[in-house]
């Protein structure tokens, strides 16, 4: 389960950012998560609680936004959705496409004291 290193790196960035910004608690994180990053968010919703027990985003809402994935076909020249990584263009069955969307996982916003 990855989701359990997924969420060790976005407490030790909370926590890095805590001391830069001075804040000490976290009320909430909206997390970017995209459809082809591999990562389940229910079980980084439970990845989450268990981590953050007992730290300054103990109790925080985790708050998790998808999002699709999209690639460039050069063939098409269009923007077009993808439900895989290395899948062919769903337009034209193409396989010139490069990946533009939907991969990410990345902390949006957060609510802190």
């Amino acid at each position: 389960m990855h989701e359990m290193s997924l969420c060790q790196g976005v407490l030790k960035i909370l926590q890095e950012q805590a001391e830069i910004q001075n804040y000490s608690r976290v009320n909430s994180v909206t997390l970017e998560v995209g459809e082809l990053s591999t990562a389940v968010p229910e079980s980084m919703e439970m990845c989450f609680d268990a981590i953050t027990r007992g730290t300054l985003a103990d109790g925080a809402e985790l708050i998790i936004v998808r999002t699709r994935g999209e690639a460039w076909c050069r063939k098409c020249e269009d923007l077009v959705p993808v439900k895989e990584r290395f899948g062919p263009c769903p337009q034209c069955d193409g396989v010139d496409i490069e990946l533009r969307a939907g991969d990410a996982l990345r902390i949006q916003e957060l609510e802190v004291d």
